[in-house]
């Protein structure tokens, strides 16, 4: 009975990986895509890990390596909850399955997929990069399978035990924050790799003394235990991984129990609450001024919170809008001027305005009759983002300064950042009229089919044009920096980029009002396509 339920669930798993890629010829070239580079990637990945065989360190680099993958496993349904199907066993509450059969097909279940593979070719690099002789192969092979089980069980545990949540929308918005967690781990891995070439593998060695004691990587530390003749140690080592797996497994078997015999009343506490909720003005909202502009304002900052592609964009460019100025001062390769980045990565909210309503559009082209109309909504729209940017992009320049110790250079950096946001509010505006695209609001794209030239226009086409419309205050910046006193002068940039941008920004939403109230028709059109 275990060996067919095993089986059905496989089979099943295959069928869900076959009819995804049955659904759209995009798709199917998405994924062997992705496949191709994945593939690939681990392929020069083992190819490096076995070039390290005979290094003093390679136990260290497998061990971190290994804990990585770990956590990556681990986090991996928080934040990509719909990355695999078979995730939700609450699909199978109605069928008549026992916990333990259920647990051992869904575990073989999850060793089908890109991520195993991918997975498996790295634990495979780790374990011949640190084995030596014929009992370090055997115990290498028993690591590998332990160290790949653990990995897919830590998955699976922390799905069942977060289900409910991430099944829920406040759990769906938990994918948002990829784009932060992609962000800072690309630039720790820079940190570290720079940090590595300069300093060698030596400093890897404390942490993976420890490390390879912590399943699963435990079970790499085994091998490279028995290679030098420490089979008690190997073992115990193996020991480990496998008591982790034990533990996951009962963790994962006692809450998919709990899971599939309890009700889901989740949203019957949310249902009365509401009944009774009455819907007030938030603390926000009074602070906010009347008439067209107020209720522009307060509605975009809720598309912000709300919405989970607007919430997803706003969470990247804030996080990397801090990242790049930040790590780059920490490496020593930093510059006033890195701040500028903030002011970038938030003004490109300002572009394909319409696109974030859909095909609700409607409703904000039946109150435009005017050019006058058009001017008001776009300036409410683009003091919504500034209640954010400006300040957020001022304290990105001040942390910045305060990490480089520059602080004679505040002004200028502050006056550029404020000049470029400017800029692109203006330009951010003209394009939205102008180029305006669908973002579809189910899976993981943010542009519509065939409308991908369209959010490169507006989206490149109007950062060269920011940067064109900052020429003034970047020439003026570069002739103090030349000029014999012009750091007596520098904090006239302040003012002068302020200003600059204040007023690039008032005469861009003049220019795209005319064009916003004549394109009505077309902007629906194009932002309904999703």
């Amino acid at each position: 009975m275990s060996a067919d339920v095993t089986a059905v669930v496989v089979r099943l798993k295959l069928s869900l990986l076959r009819n995804g890629l049955l659904q759209s010829g995009g798709r199917r070239a998405a994924y062997i895509a992705s496949a191709v580079v994945t593939l690939l990637f681990a392929a020069l990945q083992l190819l490096g890990l076995i070039a390290l065989r005979g290094n003093a360190h390679a136990v260290s680099v497998a061990v971190l390596l290994v804990v990585v993958l770990a956590v990556g496993w681990a986090v991996m349904p928080l934040f990509f909850p719909g990355g695999d199907e078979t995730l939700d066993p609450t699909r199978l509450v109605m069928l008549p399955l026992r916990p333990r059969p259920l647990v051992r097909a869904l575990l073989a279940a999850s060793l089908v997929g890109i991520g195993p593979v991918f997975t498996l070719c790295l634990l495979v690099g780790s374990a011949v990069s640190v084995a030596h002789g014929s009992v370090a192969y055997v115990v290498a092979v028993v690591g590998v399978v332990l160290a790949l089980l653990v990995c897919v069980a830590l998955a699976r545990a922390v799905a069942v035990a977060n289900i409910r949540l991430l099944t829920s929308r406040k759990g769906r918005d938990l994918a948002v924050l990829s784009g932060l967690v992609i962000a800072i781990g690309a630039q720790l891995a820079n940190f570290g790799v720079q940090r590595l070439g300069s300093s060698g593998l030596a400093q890897l060695d404390p942490a993976g003394d420890v490390l390879r004691w912590v399943p699963p990587a435990s079970a790499i530390g085994a091998v490279d235990s028995a290679s030098s003749g420490s089979y008690g140690v190997a073992v115990a080592q193996l020991a480990l991984s496998a008591g982790a797996l034990v533990a996951l497994v009962a963790l994962w078997s006692r809450h998919l129990t709990r899971l599939m015999i309890s009700p889901d009343g989740s949203t019957l506490q949310a249902a009365t609450d509401s009944a009774a909720r009455e819907r007030t003005s938030t603390g926000l909202g009074r602070l906010l001024p009347g008439g067209r502009t107020g209720t522009v304002v307060e509605r975009s900052l809720r598309y912000i919170w709300r919405d989970p592609k607007t919430k997803a964009a706003w969470v990247t460019s804030l996080a990397i809008g801090l990242i790049v100025p930040v790590f780059n001062a920490l490496q020593g390769t930093g510059s006033i001027y890195f701040a500028c980045f903030a002011a970038g990565m938030l003004g490109i909210q300002m572009y394909n305005q319409f696109g974030q309503d859909t095909s609700a559009f409607w409703m904000v082209a039946t109150t435009i009759s005017s050019p006058r109309d058009a001017y008001v909504e776009l300036r409410g729209r683009a003091l919504a983002l500034l209640v954010i940017t400006l300040p957020y992009a001022a304290f990105v320049t001040v942390v910045t300064t305060a990490m480089l110790g520059d602080w004679a250079r505040l002004p200028e950096a502050l006056g550029l950042s404020f000049a470029l946001l400017g800029a692109m509010l203006a330009t951010g505006a003209w394009t939205s009229a102008r180029f305006p695209y669908s973002i579809p609001q189910e899976g993981y794209k943010n542009v519509a089919p065939g409308q991908t030239g369209l959010a490169w226009i507006s989206i490149f086409g109007g950062m060269i044009a920011a940067a064109l419309l900052c020429a003034p205050v970047i020439t003026l910046t570069i002739w103090l920096n030349v000029m014999r006193d012009g750091d007596r002068w520098s904090w006239v940039l302040l003012p002068v980029g302020t200003l600059y941008g204040a007023a690039i920004t008032l005469a861009g939403l003049r220019l795209a009002a005319p064009r916003t109230a004549a394109r009505l028709p077309e902007i629906l059109a194009a932002v309904s396509k999703g």
